[in-house]
C-alpha cells in the first residue's frame, strides 16, 4: 500500500509536502508548460505588495560555491494586479495557493493581509519579514523581536488565512522567533529565508551584484537550514514549514525528520524544474521501501 503523504498546514490541507518556494517559481504560468502543478502540494508564489514594483537593478543575480546569490528587490504586479492577471489561472487548479506578502510598513503588511482575505482560491498567507520598515529607522522586521511581534499581530487582526511568517536566518535565538509567531496567532512558520551574503569581482573590485549584498541560497546553507528547523521545531506546537538548499528527496527527508511538516523546493527549480514533483514522489518511494504507512510517522522521529 502507498504511504499517505498528505499533511496538514494550519488548516492548508496538501495532498503532499512538498510546496515552491516563494520567488522560485514566479507565479505558476511560468512553469505550468513543464510542471504539472496539480501534482504539488502547494505553491507559493512571488512576494506581493500593495502596489506593484519594478526591484532591482541588473545584476541581480550570481552563482556562488553550491549556491546562488540574488538581489531580485521583490518585484511584482501589487495585489489588485496579482488578483486580476494570476489569480483566474491558479484557480483551474486544485493545488492549494499560498501568497507571500511583504511591506514596508506595518500598515502596509496588514491592508495586503486583508485585501487578501476576501479573494477566492487563496488558501494562505506566507509573510516576507525580511524587509525594513521605513517608518522605523529601517529597522527589518525579522530580526527585531519587538518590530516581528507587531507585524504578525497586526496581520493577525487583518486576516482569517492561515498565516505562515517566514523566519529570517540571522538572529541570536530562532526558537525565539519561532515562540513569538505562535503567541501572536501564526498557524504555522517557514524558515529559513535566504542569508545576507557578498559576493565580489577581482578584476573590477566591486561587488557583483548592483544592490552590493543579496541573499544566498541552494545547498550550501542545507545543514545551517537543517540546524535552524530542528530548533524551531522543538520550540512550538504549530507546523513547520521547512527549505534551505533541497534538491532531491533525501535532503526534504531530512529536514521532515528533525520536525518539518512540509518543505519547499527552492534555488533547484533553477536547474531542474521538476524537482519538486521528484522529491514528492521520492518521499513517498522512502516510506514504502521502510514500511512507513504514514507521513506524519516519520515527521520529527529523529533520535536525538
Amino acid at each position: 500500500m502507498k504511504p499517505d503523504l498528505s499533511t496538514n498546514i494550519g488548516g492548508i490541507r496538501m495532498k503532499n509536502p512538498v510546496m515552491t518556494a516563494s520567488g522560485t517559481f514566479g507565479y505558476g504560468p511560468e512553469y505550468a508548460d513543464l510542471v504539472d502543478i496539480n501534482q504539488l502540494g502547494a505553491i507559493v508564489v512571488k512576494g506581493i505588495c500593495l502596489h506593484p514594483t519594478k526591484g532591482n537593478e541588473l545584476p541581480r543575480t550570481t552563482e556562488v560555491a553550491s549556491g546562488l546569490l540574488n538581489a531580485i528587490g521583490l518585484p511584482g504586479p501589487g495585489v489588485d494586479g496579482f488578483v486580476r492577471e494570476y489569480m483566474p489561472f491558479l484557480r483551474t487548479y486544485d493545488t492549494p495557493v499560498v501568497v507571500n506578502i511583504w511591506g514596508k510598513t506595518i500598515e502596509e503588511y496588514a491592508e495586503v493581509a486583508a485585501r487578501f482575505d476576501s479573494v477566492p482560491g487563496i488558501a494562505g498567507l506566507e509573510v516576507n519579514v525580511s524587509c525594513p520598515n521605513i517608518k522605523e529607522g529601517s529597522a527589518v522586521f525579522g530580526t527585531d523581536i519587538k518590530m516581528f511581534e507587531r507585524v504578525v499581530k497586526a496581520i493577525r487582526s487583518a486576516t482569517r488565512l492561515p498565516l505562515i511568517p517566514k523566519l529570517a536566518p540571522n538572529v541570536s535565538d530562532i526558537a525565539e522567533y519561532a515562540r513569538c509567531a505562535e503567541a501572536c496567532g501564526a498557524d504555522a512558520i517557514s524558515l529559513i529565508n535566504s542569508f545576507p551574503s557578498l559576493a565580489v569581482n577581482l578584476d573590477t573590485r566591486r561587488p557583483i551584484l548592483a544592490n552590493k549584498t543579496g541573499g544566498l541560497s541552494g545547498p550550501a546553507i542545507k545543514p545551517i537550514a537543517l540546524r535552524l528547523v530542528w530548533l524551531a521545531a522543538q520550540a512550538v506546537e504549530i507546523p513547520v514549514v521547512a527549505m534551505g538548499g533541497i534538491s532531491c528527496a533525501r535532503d526534504a527527508l531530512e529536514f521532515l525528520l528533525v520536525g518539518a511538516s512540509a518543505v519547499a523546493v527552492g534555488t533547484a527549480s533553477f536547474v531542474y524544474p521538476d524537482t519538486a514533483l521528484r522529491v514528492a514522489a521520492g518521499i513517498g518511494d522512502f516510506l514504502e521501501k521502510e514500511g512507513i504507512a504514514s507521513l506524519s510517522d516519520w515527521v520529527g522521529s529523529i533520535k536525538a
